[in-house]
């Protein structure tokens, strides 16, 4: 039997624990649990979710910052039926569900802040910069750009689609998956060429 204590301490890789996506403002104001009912799939989900994705982005710009992690299906559901900036569980790009199998695919997801990027995107940065930077550095699924603080949703899967969405102007698809980007590789590298080296923070 899991408790939620156990589940917290659990390592998913280098620079995260489940605890770190566990919190939840709609859970906590609205007295929804946030467990999983699958823990061991919510952690398999998890662990590539960090090793591939988070950890490259945190040993290249330093500390990133979670504002929502995993989400039981039962807290989603309660805020998709509230309007609270929930996905329905049965859409098919839902990213928070960690725990939950699409027939063969699996998923998981986070609405993630880079505090550089964040700075420099409050100063003007084009978001179209961070974007093209994940898609030629890391093997993610999808990312959704939104205005504030220039965050974003990233998702791992099995078989990543490479898909990139926004909310921000120009909103819309900027790439759909198995299309080529609309911008040469020497464009791309030219938007972020002063970003810090690809895994470019030591840690001890």
């Amino acid at each position: 039997m899991w408790s939620l204590e156990t589940l917290g301490r659990v390592r998913l890789s280098r620079h995260f624990f489940m605890r770190d996506f566990l919190y939840s403002e709609i859970g906590n104001f609205h007295e929804v649990q946030n467990i999983p009912d699958d823990p061991e799939l919510a952690i398999a989900c998890g662990r590539a979710l960090c090793e591939t994705l988070l950890d490259p982005l945190e040993e290249t710009f330093g500390r990133i910052a979670v504002r929502s992690g995993y989400r039981s299906a039962r807290l989603n559901r309660f805020g998709n039926e509230r309007k609270l900036n929930c996905a329905s569980n049965d859409w098919p790009l839902e990213c928070h569900v960690w725990d939950r199998r699409r027939g063969e695919d699996r998923v998981a997801g986070a609405s993630i802040v880079v505090p550089w990027f964040a700075d420099r995107y409050a100063q003007g940065r084009d978001w179209r910069d961070l974007a093209w930077w994940i898609h030629d550095h890391l093997d993610y699924s999808e990312a959704w750009f939104f205005p504030k603080l220039g965050a974003f949703n990233l998702v791992w899967r099995p078989v990543p689609r490479r898909r990139i969405d926004s909310y921000i102007a120009p909103r819309g698809c900027l790439l759909r998956p198995g299309a080529r980007p609309d911008e040469p590789l020497e464009a791309r590298q030219a938007r972020y060429r002063d970003f810090p080296p690809f895994r470019g923070i030591a840690f001890p």
